[in-house]
């Protein structure tokens, strides 16, 4: 059993990583928690009868915990997941890792020099749809992987306070907020990594700092397409999330599965026989549509499972490694450098 302590324990961590992981998972005990507001602080620690710490050093100075997940604003990444690692306790760090490469490389040396180890929080990798698609693209269902789409939208107006729409703070807007999931969840189903991306980005609806639209087309080691879409300007229960993968052999269509929920609908596409060309695009007869038949367990609880074993075993967590976050950092870096120069960039 794994003893767990949250820094950052409103946000993400409240409304979902506390009571729909930690709580649940069966290798998981919550501990304790801190929040920089107080009054937060102590109605979440009655609400699930752990420990309030005054602050940060307090809570890592708990010789009980073994793990802290960090769900605090990027900007504090860095700093905590250092000090976390000197303190030697294991570390779950929320995405996006931190707001630049020198960041990641000095959270992951410090990780490596204490013996701690290190994730980063990419919970749609755990969404059973999900992984049911990147068995089907493994064993050559679709045939050769042409073109890949991931879309995650909400509506996020001006907010007084708000640190994901200062630039200092959060690095970026949509492309950091969502998108660092669709081009990890791209990647992951995929099998490879992106090599080459181009970008737009750009303030449509809401004027902040930072966008409120981001599209990135990409080609990936296989040398498949991908688009990566993602908007603070579409109504929540307007936009419908999608998952696409397109191959010679069939596709695959996944709505709600990216997101938050630990569910969605998938619908595979399957061409029976090879009819050779169709100058009227008119093959009904040779096309197989079938319900993907998915068994949805709860995300972030498989995910805080999945951590907990990887300390308990003493192994590498390499379905969430300090590698997969310093490679998406270099992705969306790499995204931003195309849309200021307007130029294809090589991810690096």
């Amino acid at each position: 059993m794994i003893n767990w302590g949250v820094i950052g324990a409103g946000g993400i961590a409240y409304r979902r990583t506390i009571p729909e992981g930690i709580i649940k998972a069966k290798n998981a005990n919550l501990i304790g928690i801190t929040d920089i507001d107080s009054a937060a602080s102590e109605k979440i620690g009655k609400e699930f009868s752990v420990t309030t710490y005054k602050n940060i050093d307090e809570l890592l100075k708990d010789e009980k915990i073994d793990a802290v997940y960090i769900a605090t604003p990027i900007y504090l990444h860095h700093e905590q997941t250092i000090r976390a690692a000197r303190n030697k306790k294991n570390i779950l760090c929320e995405k996006v890792m931190a707001l630049d490469q020198k960041q990641c490389y000095e959270m992951l040396k410090a990780c490596d020099e204490n013996k701690v180890k290190f994730a980063v929080g990419f919970m749609m990798r755990f969404n059973a749809a999900h992984i049911k698609i990147k068995e089907i693209v493994k064993n050559g269902k679709l045939g050769k992987i042409v073109m890949a789409r991931a879309q995650l939208s909400c509506w996020y107006p001006q907010t007084e306070g708000a640190w994901r729409q200062k630039k200092k703070l959060s690095m970026g807007g949509t492309l950091t907020d969502m998108g660092a999931h669709c081009l990890d969840i791209l990647e992951y189903i995929m099998g490879t990594n992106i090599t080459d991306v181009s970008c737009f980005t750009g303030n449509i609806v809401h004027d902040y700092e930072v966008e409120d639209s981001s599209l990135v087309t990409a080609r990936f080691g296989n040398g498949a397409f991908g688009v990566i879409d993602n908007y603070f300007n579409i109504p929540d229960l307007t936009s419908k999330n999608i998952l696409e993968i397109y191959g010679s052999k069939g596709s695959v269509l996944c709505r709600g599965t990216i997101g938050q929920e630990s569910s969605g609908t998938c619908e595979i596409y399957l061409e029976d026989k090879e009819a050779g060309y169709s100058p009227d695009q008119k093959r009904k007869d040779i096309i197989k549509k079938e319900i993907l038949d998915i068994h949805y367990e709860n995300i972030y609880e498989k995910e805080i499972e999945y951590f907990s074993d990887c300390i308990e075993k003493n192994i590498q967590p390499r379905e969430l490694s300090g590698s997969i976050g310093l490679h998406n950092i270099k992705i969306i870096e790499a995204c931003y450098d195309s849309a200021n120069t307007s130029r294809q960039k090589k991810v690096l």
